[in-house]
């Protein structure tokens, strides 16, 4: 069975940093393509970013030059790297498998002065 536990959420002011990690058990980790969501309160999931297992990198507009994915399929790890944030990246972050049904419990990330 897979599991994905996030960690790394928290509260930080307008400007800083968090690095969120996303660590998998099982087997399928390295085969499949990872991404973070998020979730805002009255608002729909949204993709951040993802990674392909050969490192091919995606970003939502909102993010792009300020968040940076990674993953360490010998750990079977993927990051998230948030820097420069903004209150209006406030949510709860998700891992997810690409083209699987597993998800992570999710990590809440606050920007608030």
């Amino acid at each position: 069975q897979v599991q994905l536990v996030e960690s790394g959420g928290g509260l930080v002011q307008p400007g800083g940093s968090l690095r969120l990690s996303c660590v998998a058990s099982g087997r399928i980790f390295s085969i499949y393509a990872i991404a973070w969501y998020r979730q805002a309160p009255g608002r729909t999931r949204e993709l951040v970013a993802s990674i392909s297992n050969g490192g091919f990198t995606n970003y939502a507009d909102p993010v792009k030059g300020r968040f940076t994915i990674s993953r360490d399929n010998a750990k079977n790890t993927v990051n998230l790297q948030m820097n420069s944030l903004e209150p209006e990246d406030t949510a709860v972050y998700y891992c997810h498998i690409l083209d699987t049904f597993h998800w992570g419990q999710g990590t809440q990330v606050t920007v608030s002065s």
